[in-house]
């Protein structure tokens, strides 16, 4: 996709997760308690650290980093987003957060105002996600750490697994494969410090009632994954555990500091 495309995209990501702002808030996969242990230990925060949540969605991310360090702030471009991280925010009593709408490709902070900047599930639905990134390392502070959480599939399986998450999500842009996403790292200026892979686990159908797919597109994703059992072209590990479809999203978590 180019710039050109750039406004109808924005269309796609508002006019999908306004719908999925609440299903996606309750996908179980979302807030599973081994994948945030995960994220936790990789991003190491500390008591001192401000915190900023790009593309925070429905808050999972801020609010689980919020009892760790000084303050979290989450920017999301989508209301409906905001308001799902406000409800998880008040259910936990998380104080030291605070909400923002706006831009992940233009953020709207000065120079080095982070000392950690995170942001999960979100590079797979930019056209320019190395433009988000230049942005998250131009508001880290010197020696702050910036951490990309997304998907990372084979290099060889990439294209199928794009198409068949454009038929789930009609927003998805582009998976990076694992050596795009620390290329881009690079490129931004942030020296990569750790990598921590692993696969979290989905059901097919729950991930599919926080989807709104195009008409038929349901149907046609269920025959392509169960078509994919014992064969893997989508590099998911799709299974089947009674008449349910399970697989595992590739999941990297990268993270780098800024050079000071």
């Amino acid at each position: 996709m180019t710039q050109a495309n750039q406004p109808t995209h924005d269309v796609l990501i508002q006019e999908q997760f306004t719908r999925q702002a609440r299903p996606f808030a309750e996908v179980r996969a979302h807030s599973a308690e081994s994948a945030m242990e995960l994220l936790l230990d990789a991003l190491a925060p500390a008591p001192d650290d401000v915190v900023l949540d790009v593309a925070c969605g429905p808050g999972i991310v801020a609010c689980a980093l919020s009892p760790r360090v000084a303050s979290v702030r989450g920017l999301d471009i989508v209301p409906a987003m905001l308001d799902e991280a406000r409800k998880r925010q008040a259910k936990l009593g998380a104080a030291n957060v605070a909400w923002e709408l706006g831009d992940a490709s233009r953020l709207p902070y000065p120079e080095e105002s982070y000392s950690l900047v995170t942001t999960r599930y979100s590079f797979h639905h930019l056209l320019d996600p190395l433009a988000t990134l230049r942005e998250m390392a131009r508001v880290c502070a010197k020696g702050g750490r910036v951490a990309v959480i997304d998907v990372t599939p084979a290099e060889d399986k990439r294209d199928v697994y794009d198409r068949a998450e454009k038929i789930r999500d009609p927003s998805h842009a582009r998976a990076l494969t694992e050596r795009e996403l620390t290329a881009l790292f690079g490129a931004a200026g942030l020296e990569i410090e750790n990598v921590v892979r692993h696969g979290l686990e989905v059901e097919l159908e729950a991930a599919l009632r926080a989807s709104f797919p195009e008409p038929g597109g349901a149907d046609r994703l269920r025959a392509l994954y169960r078509a994919d059992v014992g064969v893997d072209a989508l590099g998911v590990g799709a299974r089947e555990v009674g008449d349910e479809i399970h697989f595992a999203y590739p999941i990297a978590i990268v993270v780098g500091r800024k050079r000071g």
